[in-house]
């Protein structure tokens, strides 16, 4: 990411997957915001070194901040708050609130199930293939930045505007 001058934004922690992805773009001098919401502020491991880190009050605050700093959204194995976050975003992208590139890392099939899922609500007509087909699936993290270059600019108003 740093390499190709893409800064991440992500919820301000300093463990597991994200804060390892957060000193591989800061190792490369890429810049990295963190969003941590203040309950977590106080018990979590905050990533102390980050290009900068913003404590909000909530974690519907700290969700609407990444999405307002973000241009795309890049989705890696994770637990249930990431199933949160993913879910959250394609809804977004479904209510026409934005138009962003949405790439989910299925890294040895972790998301299969999650795309059995999916795949299972268009069938039983409660969302539309033109919702789920606004997700782009790569098998490894080298994929992600080639298939967010590869899509359509966004077309809609700046995050900025929308929040």
């Amino acid at each position: 990411m740093a390499d190709a001058r893409v800064d991440l934004v992500y919820g301000g922690g300093s463990l597991g997957l994200m804060g390892r992805v957060a000193d591989g773009v800061l190792a490369g001098h890429g810049k990295v915001t963190g969003i941590i919401p203040e309950h977590l502020h106080r018990v979590e491991a905050r990533h102390e070194g980050v290009t900068e880190l913003l404590v909000v009050g909530t974690m519907h605050e700290r969700k609407a901040e990444m999405f307002r700093r973000s241009d795309a959204f890049c989705v890696l194995p994770g637990g249930i708050g990431t199933l949160d976050e993913v879910v959250e975003i394609l809804t977004w992208r479904q209510l026409g609130l934005h138009d962003d590139p949405i790439v989910i890392v299925n890294q040895d099939g972790f998301f299969a199930p999650f795309r059995a899922v999916l795949d299972h609500i268009v069938a039983q007509d409660f969302a539309s293939q033109q919702t789920i087909d606004c997700l782009t699936w790569v098998d490894t993290v080298d994929d992600v930045l080639p298939a967010i270059a590869g899509l359509a600019e966004p077309k809609m108003t700046p995050h900025a505007e929308r929040v």
